[in-house]
């Protein structure tokens, strides 16, 4: 990373950054950053390889031909439209490997079983040809050439020099899916940690894979000060970093992580996702008994039950079980983490782009360092996402170095209504 981060317990750190710890407390510019950025791994049968792509859900289906060799609603993109019915953002990863589809003509540009769809039509125009590249019937791609060396590679294929003829349709074969392993995992992890995302995701049922994303997870998390939270399926971690899903779908029995981890990216910071409707595509197995339902809470899981004809989650929580004085019960609480990593993204982000370097650590510097973060939670508490602020919970003073201050302060997370208790008092007859 650029800059130094995560938390501390001495003031001995030797980067320049924003180092930032959260404990509960004892029981007796001021703009905030957007949310709605997700990253997968994507074992997908075409598309860029070893390399972090980004899809945005408004320009999905327009680009999804030219990405991805086949439609938007294509069974292949399934778990790319779970992700973005929450998610803004995509950011996949698609290992790399694979044999390429190939034809006389043309290569693919990606390894992959998706090649095998495209085709190569050659029609004469006069003197001329038309080239058509076409997946699934649809013409991607059609250049009006004299000869092959005119050709322009597009996004589906690449071409040869080979003389061209009419064709009515000259199909690209040979092309192979990519076994993914954990040495792709890994790649994909080193590829995204420069990335900015709210919600990791993995889909496997690999126990070895899942604990390397939760290692991941953590070390990001209190490490580096990097704030996000990942959704793996049945991973038991006890950390409130990571999610994990219970419920398995009938097609594929992890699959419902890929839509968790869009619901999570995209949910507000004064939002919760506890009873939202689940709009996915795949099957879900809700056969859980009401104390099934209540032991599975108790253990971290995040679960998804029935609710009438519709399939809904039960509560928006995270794997922390183990609470001490730092890290409470309302840690395990998505919505309370989601506000915290908030406030440690925007104020990180806030000193490192204004005061690092630029402001002197003088009176008049730490007072506007405590003017901007004062504004920025009267902003989360302008959108119910914190409550009962006062300036005076915010204090900045100097550090035992010349060139470090010490922020410390208290928030007071809002979350949404799940529970009600309600006592009708019934007046007898006069």
């Amino acid at each position: 990373m650029a800059f130094g981060g995560g938390g501390f317990t001495a003031q001995n750190k030797i980067l320049p950054g924003a180092y930032i710890n959260f404990v509960s407390a004892a029981r007796a510019s001021a703009e905030l950053s957007d949310r709605g950025t997700a990253a997968l791994l994507l074992a997908l049968p075409y598309g860029p390889e070893g390399v972090v792509t980004s899809v945005k859900a408004s320009y999905f289906e327009q680009e999804a031909l030219g990405l991805f060799g086949c439609s938007a609603d294509s069974e292949a993109l399934r778990p790319v439209r779970e992700v973005l019915r929450g998610a803004e953002t995509l950011l996949f990863y698609r290992p790399a490997g694979g044999e390429k589809a190939k034809s006389t003509h043309a290569t693919a540009r990606y390894g992959g079983t998706g090649g095998n769809a495209i085709q190569i039509v050659i029609r004469e125009n006069g003197e001329r040809f038309d080239v058509a590249t076409v997946v699934n019937g649809v013409e991607a791609d059609v250049q009006t050439v004299s000869t092959a060396a005119e050709l322009e590679d597009n996004d589906l294929v690449t071409f040869t020099d080979e003389a061209l003829a009419a064709t009515a349709g000259e199909p690209l074969t040979g092309g192979t899916d990519k076994t993914v392993e954990k040495a792709d995992y890994e790649a994909f992890l080193r590829a995204i940690e420069p990335c900015t995302f709210q919600t990791l995701g993995c889909a496997s049922e690999d126990e070895e894979i899942n604990n390397l994303f939760v290692s991941f997870t953590r070390r990001m998390r209190e490490e580096a000060g990097v704030k996000f939270q990942t959704v793996l399926y049945r991973t038991a971690a006890d950390y409130e970093g990571v999610i994990s899903v219970e419920n398995e779908a009938a097609e594929d029995a992890p699959a419902l992580v890929y839509w968790m981890t869009g619901a999570s990216a995209g949910c507000a910071v004064n939002a919760s996702c506890s009873n939202k409707l689940y709009d996915g595509e795949y099957t879900v197995d809700t056969d859980y008994t009401q104390s099934e339902l209540e032991e599975g809470l108790q253990a971290g899981k995040l679960l998804f039950h029935r609710a009438g004809d519709a399939v809904r989650v039960l509560s928006d929580i995270n794997t922390l079980t183990t609470y001490t004085n730092a890290r409470a019960e309302d840690f395990g609480l998505n919505q309370t983490i989601r506000v915290l990593d908030q406030i440690a993204n925007d104020v990180a982000v806030l000193f490192c782009t204004r005061y690092l370097g630029q402001i002197p650590n003088d009176e008049a510097g730490r007072i506007s360092l405590w003017n901007d973060i004062v504004k920025h939670h009267q902003e989360l508490e302008r959108q119910r996402a914190i409550e009962n602020f006062s300036p005076q919970d915010v204090t900045v003073s100097a550090g035992e170095t010349k060139r470090s201050v010490v922020v410390s302060g208290a928030v007071t997370p809002v979350c949404a209504m799940e529970q009600l208790y309600m006592t009708v008092t019934v007046a007898g007859a006069a």
